[in-house]
């Protein structure tokens, strides 16, 4: 599992993904209703660098979960640092979870997961813009 040198890359390429209507989890830091929101494979070679990650509060929502698992299969609660917990998403509006001044950077076998808090009056979309670094 080595990482690039970031130094000396070859190839930086842009993504943007996105996930709608996630999934709301009834365990605190369980795998159940955990959406992946990127993760890099055990032998990718690359480095993530994450730029941007911004929820969006469809409806009546109340908040969202951002988390970092050290393993890409989420398997453990003992493998996950919360990176932002039980976040309020404004009704009908966005909140910017990672930014430019706060990027995040995801080695190989690492993903970064996410789960609404649960609610019947809505849902939780999610935009994250990242770089492939090899």
């Amino acid at each position: 599992m080595a990482a690039p040198n970031i130094v000396n890359v070859t190839t930086i390429t842009g993504v943007t993904t996105f996930h709608a209507g996630i999934a709301a989890t009834t365990g605190g830091r369980g795998s159940l209703g955990i959406t992946t929101v990127v993760s890099n494979a055990a032998s990718s070679g690359k480095v993530l660098k994450i730029n941007s990650l911004v929820a969006s509060g469809i409806g009546a929502t109340t908040g969202v979960t951002l988390q970092y698992f050290n393993n890409i299969n989420h398997v453990s609660a003992s493998s996950t640092v919360s990176i932002g917990m039980t976040l309020a998403v404004p009704t009908f509006s966005t909140l910017a979870i990672i930014t430019k001044d706060n990027s995040v950077y995801l080695e190989e076998n690492t993903a970064l997961g996410i789960f609404s808090q649960p609610n019947t009056g809505g849902t939780i979309d999610v935009v994250c813009s990242f770089e492939e670094i090899s």
